[in-house]
């Protein structure tokens, strides 16, 4: 009995060796063949060629900040109330027109007074003049003594003198009274009235702002090696990515104007430091054609300006950057593998970017199916004349 408990153990025994070694034989045969076909696998991407074709460089900024060289206040130069608005505001005025009239009622009794003294300085004048020439007269017959002449001649010459203050006197009273009209300091609409008929103001108060926005500018910094493209009078064609033209001073909308599908024509007005000096960035400040009258001097935000002038470069599409930073690419090596490759970049033209170094002319680029790829990963790559990336990423055979 006791030899058959030992024959059935034995048994038991190797049927659970033979179990156990079988199993580890087929997980490691299971893991070689997960390994074989994950070598083996082959992807289907989306790819472009490296080729020379025509760029024109596009920038794209957070935002700009548009502002006008020509925006000035009407400001009072005399102590006054406003008594006539002439300007209302949206009203295009000439530099010199009236836009205030003020009322200084201490002005027309000082100009009274004044004519006043004008007028007994002129008595005066005239009656020391008289003795002055009688003087004369008797001095030249030794009838009178040096020192009776050299008094009517002080006295005349003083009397002269107190015609002059009193006539400029009178002068400035006159401009005092000119300056109860406040005009418009340059051409341009009436954005803002500062204050209302009947107000009282003092000499210096800013009453109303006249601005002339059919040309705005902004700045927009640039490294040097995108500035080599850039001259003075180049045009580039400015888009909003915001199409709600708020205003903020409430100007007129101009006849022709598109509205949310308007562009701007923007040329470069200076660029400093210039070209011929080296420099790492260079500021540039550009002109922005506004004759439709749907912007303002204000901040805008997601702006891109594309130059209107090309230049031949190497270029890959937008969609073949590996990183936001554009400095990698993935690209098909004849061996049919992917490999990850840093390259540098230039300018772009918002579907096309410049390759400078890196990439050779014909070489293809991946440019879809980017996430998870890594060198040695075997591909086969669809040509896509357009360049741009499918809409759905490839699919593991």
């Amino acid at each position: 009995m006791k030899r058959y408990f030992m024959v059935g153990l034995g048994i038991v025994l190797a049927i659970s060796l033979g179990a156990i070694f079988y199993g580890a034989w087929l997980n490691e045969r299971g893991e070689v063949q997960i390994t074989r076909r994950m070598e083996e696998r082959r992807l289907t991407l989306h790819g472009a060629k490296a080729a020379t074709r025509r760029i024109n460089p596009r920038l794209t900024v957070n935002a700009i900040n548009l502002f006008s060289n020509d925006m000035a206040d009407a400001v009072a130069l005399v102590n006054g109330r406003i008594v006539e608005v002439l300007a209302p505001k949206g009203s295009f005025v000439r530099r010199g027109d009236v836009i205030f009239v003020l009322e200084n009622e201490d002005i027309p009794l000082q100009r009274q007074e004044a004519e006043s003294n004008i007028l007994r300085a002129q008595a005066e004048l005239k009656k020391a003049e008289n003795n002055y020439t009688r003087y004369q007269i008797l001095k030249a017959n030794d009838a009178a003594s040096a020192q009776q002449f050299d008094e009517a001649e002080a006295a005349y010459l003083s009397a002269q003198s107190s015609l002059g203050v009193a006539e400029a006197k009178a002068a400035q009273l006159a401009v005092q009274e000119s300056r109860q009209q406040v005009v418009a300091p340059i051409d341009g609409k009436v954005l803002v009235l500062y204050r209302q008929q009947g107000a009282y103001v003092q000499e210096g108060t800013s009453l109303a702002l006249v601005g002339d926005f059919r040309f705005l500018y902004f700045t927009a910094p640039v490294a040097d090696e995108d500035a080599r493209y850039l001259t003075i009078g180049q045009e580039a064609e400015l888009v909003f990515q915001s199409k709600d033209f708020k205003k903020v001073y409430g100007t007129d909308y101009a006849a022709g104007n598109l509205g949310s599908r308007q562009t701007f024509t923007a040329t470069i007005a200076q660029i400093t430091p210039p070209l011929s000096e080296a420099a790492a960035m260079r500021n540039t400040l550009w002109q922005v054609d506004n004759q439709f009258g749907l912007l303002e001097p204000q901040t805008y935000g997601g702006v891109s300006f594309q130059s209107k002038r090309s230049h031949n470069a190497l270029a890959v599409p937008l969609a073949a950057m590996a990183d936001g930073a554009n400095t990698s690419v993935f690209v098909a090596k004849k061996d049919g593998t992917i490999e990850r490759r840093a390259v540098r970049t230039g300018t772009n033209d918002g579907s096309y970017i410049e390759v400078l170094s890196g990439l050779s002319e014909g070489e293809i680029v991946v440019t879809s199916g980017m996430e998870g790829l890594a060198d040695g990963v075997h591909a086969e790559i669809i040509l896509d004349e357009t360049g741009a990336a499918p809409s759905e990423g490839g699919a593991a055979q």
